[in-house]
């Protein structure tokens, strides 16, 4: 008799939540559900002459602010994907939008998608604090995995993924047609397993002795995430960030 190979019994597993309009509240970063009349022109202000920000997601650039106001009135209430936008924790100023997305509870999977961040957000402490409190809302809400999917030739946002943790998976060849253009698609996950390590990385590299007085970091996130990755992203070998 062939053996018979299951996977593994998941104990006590019951759907978690969806995402509701709560905000979340870091030390640099307040994540504020999307409104259009509170957010959409600060945001495309900041977002504005900067049109490869769109290079990779499947709308903009926008011409106008009013065009973009009408793109995020559209989405504001939506259920999936659910926007946030990263606000400065302290002077309540917009720099960017992300959003969960693909969002199945009776699976406990969730993704984050939809990022676009101004240049003056880009690469900063307040940019990985906001990801951290995405990642810990969804995993403290009980989801298993939590998902990371772009454009297989977008190497800074498979770089970003790395950075955070998120293990590689696999490219889906022709998996979309964006802008009339082909995309394969690289698949990143983080799953709960890996979730405590990952978080007691993000509260070292986020905790203010990890910076000297100029703001430069003592220790990367990347040697701290690093070792727990399942898979590095071999897109990426040899490149440092």
């Amino acid at each position: 008799m062939t053996e018979r190979k299951l996977g593994a019994v998941v104990q006590g597993w019951s759907p978690p939540r969806r995402p509701d309009h709560a905000p979340m509240q870091g030390r640099l970063v307040r994540l504020e559900p999307l409104k259009a009349d509170t957010h959409a022109e600060a945001l495309h202000a900041g977002f504005a002459g900067h049109d490869s920000l769109w290079d990779y997601l499947g709308y903009g650039p926008f011409a106008s602010a009013a065009d973009y106001h009408q793109w995020a009135r559209a989405r504001e209430d939506g259920e999936d994907p659910r926007f946030f936008v990263l606000c400065d924790a302290q002077t309540g100023r917009p720099g960017g939008i992300a959003s969960y997305l693909r969002i199945t509870p009776e699976a406990g999977g969730i993704e984050v998608g939809h990022i676009c961040i101004a240049p003056h957000l880009q690469r900063s402490a307040a940019m990985t604090e906001a990801m951290f409190l995405m990642m810990q809302w969804a995993f403290d809400a009980g989801y298993r995995r939590y998902e990371w999917k772009c454009d297989a030739l977008n190497l800074p946002s498979r770089r970003a993924a790395g950075r955070l943790g998120f293990s590689f998976e696999g490219v889906f060849r022709q998996h979309m047609i964006v802008k009339g253009r082909n995309r394969d698609t690289a698949w990143l996950s983080v799953i709960d397993s890996e979730w405590p390590a990952l978080s007691r990385a993000f509260t070292t590299w986020l905790a203010p002795a990890n910076f000297d007085a100029g703001g430069r970091q003592r220790t990367s996130l990347s040697d701290l995430t690093g070792p727990l990755r399942a898979n590095d992203d071999p897109a990426l070998r040899g490149q440092t960030g």
